[in-house]
């Protein structure tokens, strides 16, 4: 295989990867520690946080 077939397949391989970068949450970006605001509760009502079960995943051990 020559440079340029090469070439030719590492661009074509890596432009559905770089597609697929781009696809992800609409939205504007969420600052790190944001809470959302609840506008159900009235205002000096404290809510209980649900906990959510801890559930093993299988690409945990990569983590």
């Amino acid at each position: 295989m020559t440079l340029t077939k090469a070439a030719r397949l590492a661009l074509l391989l890596a432009i559905p990867g770089l597609v697929l970068i781009g696809c992800g949450r609409k939205g504007d970006l969420d600052r790190p520690g944001a809470t959302t605001l609840n506008t159900k509760a009235p205002a000096g009502t404290v809510e209980e946080k649900v906990t959510v079960e801890d559930r093993p995943f299988l690409l945990d051990p990569l983590l």
